[in-house]
C-alpha cells in the first residue's frame, strides 16, 4: 500500500469528508506578528471561536499545523446532538439534575449556533435537523434498562423523545429511543467555508504552521517559520500540548470509521447508536450522487491495540452483514480524549493565565467544540457565559473523577515501565518486513525502524518527546502512537497529534552520518548510541514553567 507523502498515513485511510471536498489554501505564517487572540489549531474549536471574535475590534489569528479541519474535525462522523456519548443519565447520577440540564442546554444552544452560522454566512454543508436514536437489536435486560433510563433522562431534560421501533433501518430492533431535531453536517465543508468566511485583515488563519513553543509568561508562540506575541492563547488543539496536569485527566482513545456506497435505499436520516457493549454508531451519507453508509466504533486505548487493522475488518464485516454495498470506499480513525469525571475542561486554569483550553470532548467533539468557542469567546471579551463554571478546568471533585483517574494512570505508569523493560520486538533490522515498524536494539540503544514499500529505511528514536514514553507502530495507519498520552508521529518522525510540539529525532545507524537507504536528512542526525536521551526540540512548553 502506498503512502502519503505529507503525513505518512497509508492511502485509503482519509475520511469520505476529505475525499469529497476541494482544499481551500491558506498561506503559513512566515513573519512576526502581534495579535489579540492566537488560537492553536484550525478545527472546530479555533475556526468557531475566531468566528466569534471576528465581529469584535480584536486582531485574531488561527495558527493551523496543517489544513483547516484535517484533524479531529475531518475525522469526526459529522452528527450534532444533546445527548452525550456516556449517556444523560449517567451524567446526572455523577453531577445531578441541574447540572445536567446546563449540559443539555449548551450542546442545543451549540447546535442552533452552527445553523445560524451556516444559514447567515451562506455555508454549502449539508446542515439538516435529523433525529438521535438509541437502538437494541435484541431483548436484553442491560440494554432495555439503559434505553429506558436515557429516555426518562432525555424527557426530564426538556429534549423531545420517545420510544418506538419503527426505525429505517434494514434490520429488526427491538427497542429504541427517538429524540428529534438533532441535526446532521459534512464538517470539513462546514469548518473550511466558515474559515474562508471570517478570515479579513484582522482575523487571519495560517496553514501549515505547526506551533513549536509556547511561552505563556511574554505571550510568544514560535512556528516553523513565524512567531506571534498574543494576549490571549486558545489552545484548540484536542488535547494541551506540551505539560499540563489537565493530561492526568484525560483518557485517550482511538476510534475507526468506514463507509461505502449504498446499493439500495436501506437507511434514512439520522444518528443510529447502538446501545450494545460495542456502541456503534452509523449514519447515511450522500457523496459525489451516491448514497454512503458510515459506521464508527472500535475504542481502545490510543497506541495500546497490537493489531489495529482488526477494528476495520470488523466494521466492514457488520456493514456487509447489516447492509447491501459496494466495496468498502473509505477507511479512517480518530482520537478522543475522555475526561476523568465526565465532563470537558473548557477556559483558563488561572485569573492570571493567558491560555484557554478546550478538552476532554470524548466523542462529542463537534458539539462540545462549540460549546468551547461560545465560552472561550465570552471569557475573552469581558461577557458573562452561562456555562463558563460549569466546565472550568479549575473544577476539583476528587469523588467524581477519582475511579477513572485513577485507572488512566496506572495504566500510563505500567507502560512507562513494561515498555523499557521488555525485550525489543525484532533482534536485526533485517527482520522488519517491508510496511512493518518495530522496536529494534542496535549497540545497545532501541530504535523505532520502519521499512517503506520501497525497502527504505526510516531509523527514529522511540522516545516520544512529550513525556518520553515508548512509542509504539499503529500498522493500520503506519503510524508512531505514544500509549500514555496520545501523541502520534509519521514514519518521518513529524508530529500528527500532540500534546508533543516536536517530532520523533532521527537516528544514523552505528558508523554512518547518513547511512544507505536510511532517511536521515543532513543537519537532524542523531548517532544511535545517544537515541534513548529522548530530547526534546522546542523548548519551553505551556505549563511546565522551564
Amino acid at each position: 500500500m502506498e503512502l502519503d507523502d505529507n503525513t505518512g498515513f497509508a492511502m485509503g485511510r482519509r475520511p469520505i469528508w476529505e475525499a469529497s471536498l476541494p482544499k481551500q489554501n491558506f498561506a503559513a505564517l512566515a513573519a512576526e506578528i502581534d495579535v489579540d487572540v492566537a488560537i492553536i489549531g484550525g478545527g472546530i474549536t479555533g475556526i468557531t471561536t475566531a468566528a466569534l471574535l471576528a465581529s469584535s475590534n480584536l486582531r485574531i489569528a488561527v495558527l493551523e499545523a496543517a489544513q483547516v479541519g484535517s484533524g479531529s474535525t475531518g475525522h469526526s462522523t459529522g452528527n450534532l446532538y444533546a445527548t452525550v456519548d456516556q449517556h444523560l443519565h449517567k451524567l446526572s447520577a455523577k453531577w445531578g439534575e441541574l447540572k445536567t440540564r446546563q449540559v443539555v442546554d449548551s450542546r442545543l444552544r451549540a447546535i442552533d449556533v452552527i445553523e445560524n452560522l451556516t444559514r447567515t454566512l451562506g455555508l454549502k454543508c449539508g446542515f439538516s435537523r435529523q433525529p438521535w436514536t438509541l437502538y437494541s437489536m435484541q431483548a436484553d435486560a442491560s440494554m432495555d434498562a439503559v434505553i429506558e433510563n436515557e429516555y426518562q433522562a432525555a424527557t426530564r431534560f426538556g429534549l423531545r423523545a420517545r420510544l418506538g421501533i419503527d426505525l429505517p433501518l434494514p434490520y429488526p430492533v427491538h427497542k429504541a429511543l427517538v429524540v428529534s431535531n438533532q441535526a446532521q453536517f459534512h464538517p470539513l465543508a462546514y469548518v473550511r467555508q466558515l474559515a474562508a468566511a471570517i478570515r479579513s485583515p484582522r482575523c487571519e488563519v495560517y496553514e501549515m504552521s505547526p506551533v513549536t513553543d509556547i511561552d505563556e509568561d511574554t505571550g510568544l508562540i514560535k512556528t516553523l517559520q513565524g512567531r506571534v506575541h498574543a494576549q490571549h492563547i486558545v489552545m484548540a488543539t484536542h488535547t494541551p500540548l506540551g505539560i499540563s496536569l489537565l493530561h492526568t485527566e484525560l483518557g485517550v482513545y482511538r476510534e475507526y470509521a468506514v463507509a461505502a456506497p449504498l446499493l439500495e435505499p436501506q437507511l434514512g436520516g439520522g444518528i443510529f447508536w447502538s446501545a450494545g457493549p460495542e456502541k456503534h454508531s452509523t449514519r447515511l451519507v450522500e457523496h459525489e450522487g451516491m448514497p454512503h453508509v458510515l459506521i464508527i466504533g472500535e475504542k481502545h486505548k490510543t497506541g495500546q491495540k497490537e493489531d489495529a487493522q482488526a477494528a476495520y475488518l470488523k466494521l466492514e464485516a457488520i456493514l456487509r452483514r447489516s447492509f447491501k454495498i459496494g466495496d468498502i470506499a473509505y477507511r479512517w480513525s480518530a482520537q478522543q480524549y475522555r475526561p476523568a469525571d465526565g465532563m470537558p475542561y473548557i477556559g483558563k486554569n488561572g485569573d492570571k493565565s493567558r491560555i484557554y483550553h478546550a478538552t476532554g470532548f470524548a466523542a462529542d467533539g463537534l458539539t462540545y467544540g462549540t460549546v468551547a468557542a461560545m465560552v472561550i469567546a465570552d471569557e475573552v471579551t469581558g461577557v458573562a457565559n452561562d456555562y463558563a463554571e460549569l466546565y472550568t478546568p479549575r473544577r476539583f471533585n476528587p469523588m467524581k473523577a477519582a475511579p477513572t483517574f485513577i485507572k488512566e494512570n496506572l495504566n500510563i505508569a505500567s507502560y512507562y515501565v513494561k515498555d523499557y523493560l521488555k525485550h525489543p520486538e525484532a533482534k536485526e533490522i533485517s527482520d522488519v518486513a517491508r510496511g512493518a515498524g518495530r522496536i529494534v536494539e542496535v549497540a545497545g540503544d532501541k530504535l523505532a525502524v520502519y521499512r517503506d514499500d520501497a525497502h527504505q529505511l526510516h531509523v527514529l528514536s522511540p522516545v516520544c518527546t512529550h513525556m518520553k514514553c515508548q512509542v509504539h507502530f499503529n500498522q493500520a495507519e503506519r503510524t508512531w502512537d505514544c500509549p500514555c498520552h496520545g501523541s502520534r508521529f509519521s514514519v518521518e518522525g513529524t508530529v500528527i497529534e500532540g500534546p508533543a510540539l516536536s517530532g520523533l529525532k532521527k537516528v544514523a545507524l552505528p558508523g554512518e552520518t547518513t547511512a544507505p537507504g536510511v532517511n536521515v536528512p543532513a543537519g537532524d542526525t542523531t548517532q544511535a548510541g545517544s537515541a534513548a536521551s529522548g530530547a526534546t526540540v522546542g523548548g519551553t512548553t505551556p505549563d511546565s514553567g522551564s
